[in-house]
């Protein structure tokens, strides 16, 4: 009796994980598509089989299902690229094929920057551990001195956005900018523009 009972109950609530898994991944397409002015909850409810009501029970209304996609996505990245000083220019070619993949958590990011006007939270305590390690691997000597920790990031988060970011740049080579050589070139390009930045 008591088995079933717990089967009975693991059910619901594998059910509730299923359908706010399916939420999430329909308002990261809708954001990313249409930004939170533009995105409609109808059309996530939609796109993820679920009842619309579901959004205000689980995330209160659209800005909060916004913020909430949005940690969730910075989250994986910083999961599936972690940081390390012992390898700068891996890390940095690492995000950017992380992001050269996920090109939609860009979009997310800049139409964030576009509509909100408060300040970001998200990568916050990310930024504070990076910066610090960064100084301890200053203090070792492993890392230039010559740049503040948090410039030295910055200028460095920057060279990977780079590509996707500056749109005239995929044009200036002689190569077709989506050609798997092109993308090579460029991140080879990248790992040493870090190799070189962040020298001692």
């Amino acid at each position: 009796m008591l088995s079933g009972s717990v089967g009975a109950a693991v059910k619901p609530v594998a059910a509730q994980g299923f359908a706010r898994a399916r939420l999430l991944d329909a308002a990261f397409a809708e954001f990313a598509q249409h930004g939170l002015a533009g995105a409609r909850v109808d059309r996530i409810a939609e796109a993820a089989q679920a009842n619309k009501g579901l959004i205000y029970v689980y995330y209160g209304n659209k800005e909060q299902l916004f913020d909430t996609v949005l940690t969730q996505r910075v989250g994986a990245l910083f999961d599936a690229v972690p940081f390390t000083t012992a390898d700068l220019p891996g890390f940095a070619g690492a995000l950017f094929d992380h992001l050269l993949a996920s090109p939609k958590l860009l979009r997310l990011n800049a139409w964030r920057q576009l509509e909100r006007g408060d300040p970001p939270t998200v990568g916050i305590e990310w930024g504070r551990e990076t910066i610090e390690a960064i100084s301890q691997a200053q203090q070792r000597g492993v890392i230039t001195t010559e740049l503040e920790p948090a410039d030295l990031l910055t200028l460095m988060l920057g060279m990977v956005t780079s590509w996707f970011r500056v749109s005239s740049l995929r044009n200036w080579a002689t190569e077709d900018s989506g050609s798997p050589q092109r993308l090579q070139q460029h991140r080879a390009a990248l790992t040493t523009a870090v190799r070189r930045l962040v020298a001692p």
